[in-house]
């Protein structure tokens, strides 16, 4: 196998303390990386950096492990930009809102839902983001919901189902009967697909009684559950997240004191998603409070074309930074560990031997630029399982 070094790297993030400095972000000064194959097989100071039959000099620039985006709803058609001009505007807006991106996507082709995929990955994987998570619940019928898994299994391993994103306007007077529909033949064409099942447990979408009605068919069926959870106001999804051991209640804008000590308690990780917020001027997640509880804290992007239409992890460390109460080492071990955590996976988001050789150069002497130069492109280069797959600009 081919060994590559890259060296002299101003600061290397390991998400491995026993690797550096002894903080969460196991920094080392000065470091070095050995990728063999996929993987990453030495780190440390770069004076002491093994022989190589490759060598790359990061010239001074600081190394992360590679984003993990562990919530995007990528699998969509259409456009939504006069619903979010209206809101900006402070104007009412009567489209359909989920609704609205429903029917595009009911309409488009199989090639044409692909494409969008690959599209927005492209444009992810160029910001940093070397694993994702994607979702169905833009068909919400049984053939349009396995064929949206169909198409994301084909870029990613980490593929939700999601048919109870909302009730299907098709069974807009029969609520009871979308959920047996879900949990019956869509769930039975949908999971051969998919990793994992998940449920928008909120007023106006799915109560705690058919939450777990979806959750628990769909763990009988082999499928790992997510939440989407108190997003829009207090419910009973944090609580049900933790109940059924799932790997991760995302939003989490609005909790209670018992919310956040059952996260503190759980393995369910708090997955925060800074864009929604932005994109509808709503409350922002205390991202504080959770981290002081002791809460494993994720940070994602919830890439989708309503609520949240950006693909750029650095842009929600900056939002979590300067408007969530963490701090520039918290967001990015939010960013890539947490990430990881939120997928139940310790091969990625962490730069220590065994990991996948996922990492990002950026041109910055330290990660923190990334909340301290929002908005800028600092991504210099980003190698996915021991491939640079983008390549310097100055190349």
């Amino acid at each position: 196998m081919t060994t590559t070094a890259i060296t002299h790297i101003s600061a290397l993030v390991t998400n491995d303390p026993s690797l550096g400095d002894s903080s969460p972000l196991g920094l080392i000064q000065d470091a070095a990386v050995v990728i063999e194959d996929d993987r990453i097989v030495w780190t440390g100071e770069s004076s002491k950096a093994p022989a190589t039959d490759n060598a790359v000099d990061a010239g001074g620039r600081a190394v992360i492990p590679g984003f993990v985006d562990s919530h995007s709803h990528l699998v969509f058609a259409g456009d939504r930009t006069q619903e979010f001009n209206a809101r900006m505007s402070g104007r009412a807006y009567s489209a359909g809102g989920i609704r609205t991106t429903v029917a595009a996507t009911r309409a488009a082709t199989d090639e044409e839902l692909s494409a969008n995929v690959a599209r927005y990955l492209a444009e992810a994987l160029r910001q940093g983001t070397t694993t994702f998570e994607t979702k169905s619940g833009y068909g919400l019928t049984v053939e349009d919901e396995a064929r949206a898994l169909r198409i994301a299994a084909r870029h990613t391993d980490e593929v939700t189902f999601l048919g109870a994103h909302i009730v299907s306007p098709d069974y807009a007077d029969d609520p009871a009967g979308y959920v047996d529909l879900v949990t019956g033949p869509m769930l039975d064409a949908c999971a051969p697909y998919a990793r994992w099942i998940d449920v928008f447990c909120e007023k106006g979408a799915f109560d705690g009684d058919q939450a777990r009605a979806v959750l628990t068919a769909g763990r009988a069926k082999g499928l790992h559950p997510r939440v989407h959870a108190n997003q829009l106001g207090h419910g009973p999804g944090v609580q049900l997240a933790v109940e059924l051991d799932a790997a991760s209640a995302d939003h989490c804008t609005h909790l209670t004191d018992a919310d956040v000590d059952a996260l503190a308690r759980s393995e369910t990780v708090a997955t925060l998603l800074p864009g929604a917020e932005f994109s509808t001027r709503a409350a922002w997640p205390d991202a504080r409070r959770l981290l002081d509880a002791g809460a494993t804290v994720a940070l994602s992007t919830d890439c989708n074309p309503g609520s949240s239409f950006t693909s750029s992890v650095p842009f929600c460390i900056a939002l979590a930074v300067r408007d969530m109460g963490m701090t520039p080492d918290e967001a990015l071990w939010s960013a890539t560990a947490g990430g990881a955590a939120a997928l139940r996976r310790d091969d990625i988001g962490r730069i220590a031997p065994g990991a996948l050789a996922d990492l990002v150069v950026l041109d910055a002497p330290s990660h923190v630029h990334l909340a301290y130069r929002p908005g800028v492109p600092l991504v210099h280069e980003v190698w996915r399982r021991g491939e640079r797959v983008v390549a310097p600009r100055s190349s």
